[in-house]
């Protein structure tokens, strides 16, 4: 995600961090967005299609399956499913936690009876707190108006906690996100890259 700044003390000059849309966190995990690993899952499902809408997944660090959502091993419901490559597809729901990416296998049975299950993604959010990706969260896929960012180097900012119970303490909050720099109110400090229908986030400096 990247920044620049508002007023003539920035100069202009880019700030550091970044969100991406690809990154993903675990199912339960608390980290920031800086530090979400990729998640790659199997042909494993109980549903129609593979991790479909509305399917919940267990928890795991090398491999995630497809559980009942009543199953005490569920950790995380599906909110989006999309085929293909994130960034390619359509962006996740505001209130998305992670995305699983999911990779293409050829299972002996699958969705459609023709013997493959498609790349693709999910947008999930955990079934119990914490929840990354509301507002101020400190994770989650994409950056929403009440989220707050640091700056890490390179014209880039990161998403952290805005509590404070990050790694890194917050900077600037997100007070919109709109269409146009010009949309921004007056005294924004900080311009954000979010990507979107509304790329522009309207950040101010915390004291």
């Amino acid at each position: 995600m990247r920044a620049t700044g508002a007023t003539a003390a920035c100069g202009g000059a880019l700030l550091a961090a970044a969100l991406l849309l690809t990154g993903c966190q675990g199912p339960g995990a608390s980290r920031a967005a800086s530090e979400k690993p990729v998640r790659t899952v199997g042909p494993v499902g109980t549903g129609g299609v593979f991790l479909g809408a509305d399917a919940c997944a267990s928890r795991g660090r090398a491999r995630v399956t497809e559980v009942p959502c009543g199953s005490e091993r569920a950790a995380a419901r599906v909110v989006a499913r999309h085929t293909g490559r994130v960034g390619e597809g359509p962006a996740c729901p505001a209130r998305t936690d992670f995305v699983l990416h999911i990779s293409q296998a050829r299972p002996a049975t699958d969705e459609d009876g023709d013997g493959a299950v498609p790349r693709g993604y999910a947008c999930m959010r955990n079934l119990e707190p914490p929840h990354p990706g509301d507002p101020g969260g400190g994770g989650g896929p994409r950056t929403v108006a009440g989220d707050c960012v640091y700056g890490s180097g390179r014209g880039e900012v990161r998403e952290t906690a805005c509590d404070g119970s990050g790694r890194r303490r917050p900077e600037y909050r997100v007070a919109a996100v709109v269409r146009t720099r010009a949309a921004c109110a007056p005294g924004t400090d900080l311009y954000v890259a979010v990507g979107g229908a509304r790329p522009v986030g309207c950040a101010v400096r915390l004291p």
